[in-house]
């Protein structure tokens, strides 16, 4: 007999902003998919990841509650799961089965945290003690230890074609993978698939048909503000970004785009078979498909790279839902109530029928409450921000300097004109600041004096050596040794 509960697929990207959709009007990006699934469901065009950093992220996915709660704000390599429900094992607990496929970055890395296994790429980590699945497979067909012989750091914007053949490329094998789980359910309990890839987050190595996909495209160029071109009047943690891709001139960029723009459309293409699996196994009409990215990525946007930021295309993210057949979700809408990564839980559980956790903190967006404002906070050295965004305006923080900005997004969704010196906002900055006082806890409290703003004392800054090419890594055969000291390369 047939699960009567919808199955649930649950994708996942790293780096992928919202606003590389066609359906969000991005003039460049190729993603016929996504859009299909866009007008199928719903896209929440306000959803942010709170804090924009990989494993932060994660935690805030699978157990539905913000940095505070799960406890990693900054990046804690060898930080286990809290000890919280997760999504996966909240779907066991009610009869689902539940396995994942691809990035899973948590510690230890063969840690399940509630799903009954994990087909594992971890982007070329086995010196915290993991056996990669695709590493695996790449060592299965001729190819051992050579996923990163291509010479492209995890964490800059070098580029060149992927070196081996198509089907060892971790999209395909991603893709591949969860379609044989899904192919290989039990067909008597509902399923709960969790898809994650790891691009497009550099190393930006897309198959050359994906680069020759966009050879007539005319590929977007950055925009910036004023407040980003005035270099010496600009926060601390904004002057390590710029000053570590000053390098980088408009040309590379339109050709850094291109390149990450490929690996998107890779991944839109690849979804089209996992859909087509769903399909043709008669299960698609009863399947929740829900589609996100941890964070995405500046790419050169106001002189800034990658993630880490609270401006809108590193902190604005994908959030396309499609429902299954009892008509919850509407198609060919766009919602835009403000949402986050813990959101993301409590929503695949109600529609689903499935008891949420008392733990979790997010909102069901299919739900009738709605939040007035979402509060970010990411990391806690010199390069620390917070973000307290509204329905309307956005206020970021840097305590280094004691530096706020203020964004109308309503009217400059660009973030070209800060508005935190406008005698006419300044209601608005206070009233957006005593919001972010009142969320501040640990070590940010010293940002404080008598419940006013201080911050900490400005820091000059001094470009560095990068030798090690941002992390860069080398041929894992044999593996390398391994290393438990947390240390985190290839940011500024």
């Amino acid at each position: 007999m047939p699960s009567e509960k919808p199955h649930v697929l649950l994708i996942s990207t790293d780096h992928w902003p919202a606003a590389l959709l066609g359906e969000a009007g991005h003039s460049a990006i190729i993603t016929p998919t996504l859009d299909e699934l866009a007008r199928s469901g719903t896209r929440f065009s306000n959803a942010y990841s709170e804090c924009p950093v990989c494993i932060p992220a994660r935690r805030t996915l699978m157990t539905g509650t913000p940095p505070k709660t799960h406890g990693d704000r900054v990046f804690k390599t060898l930080e286990p799961m809290p000890a919280l429900p997760t999504l996966a094992q909240t779907f066991r607990s009610s009869g689902y089965q539940a396995y994942a496929v691809g990035k899973l970055h948590v510690y230890p890395q063969r840690n399940r945290i509630g799903f009954n296994d994990v087909i594992l790429a971890e982007e070329g980590r086995p010196h915290l003690g993991a056996v990669d699945d695709h590493d695996l497979y790449l060592s299965d067909h001729g190819f051992a230890g050579q996923g990163f012989a291509h010479g492209m750091s995890n964490n800059e914007y070098s580029y060149r074609p992927w070196h081996l053949p198509e089907h060892a490329h971790v999209t395909n094998w991603a893709a591949r993978e969860m379609c044989r789980l899904i192919k290989r359910r039990d067909p008597q309990r509902p399923g709960f698939w969790y898809l994650s890839f790891c691009h497009p987050h550099p190393p930006l190595v897309p198959l050359q048909s994906y680069l020759d996909l966009y050879m007539d495209v005319d590929i977007d160029r950055p925009y910036d503000g004023e407040w980003s071109r005035d270099v010496a009047n600009l926060p601390f943690a904004l002057k390590q970004i710029q000053g570590k891709h000053a390098h980088l001139k408009d040309a590379e960029i339109r050709r850094i785009r291109r390149a990450f723009y490929a690996l998107c459309t890779h991944i839109d293409h690849q979804l089209r078979v996992v859909i087509g699996t769903l399909r043709e196994e008669g299960l698609l009409d009863d399947t929740i498909i829900l589609f996100t990215s941890d964070h995405g990525d500046m790419l050169g946007n106001h002189g800034l790279w990658a993630k880490r930021l609270y401006y809108e295309r590193s902190a604005n993210v994908p959030m396309i839902l499609v429902g299954g057949s009892d008509g919850r979700v509407p198609h060919h809408a766009v919602d835009d109530r403000l949402v986050g990564w813990q959101d993301v839980m409590p929503t695949l559980l109600d529609l689903a029928g499935v008891e949420i956790p008392d733990s979790v903190e997010g909102l069901s967006m299919v739900g009738q409450p709605r939040r007035s404002a979402l509060y970010g906070e990411c990391g806690e050295d010199a390069s620390a921000s917070r973000m307290l965004r509204d329905e309307r305006y956005k206020l970021i923080y840097y305590p280094v300097g004691n530096r706020s900005q203020l964004f109308d997004l309503q009217e400059d969704p660009d973030e070209r004109v800060d508005l935190s010196s406008s005698e006419a906002h300044a209601s608005v900055c206070a009233n957006l600041k005593e919001q972010l006082i009142s969320q501040l806890y640990g070590s940010d409290l010293e940002w404080l004096d008598n419940g006013q703003l201080v911050g900490l004392p400005d820091r000059t800054y001094t470009p560095g050596s990068n030798k090690g090419l941002s992390g860069v890594r080398g041929l894992h055969f044999p593996s390398p040794p391994l290393d438990d000291s947390g240390q985190v390369v290839g940011i500024p």
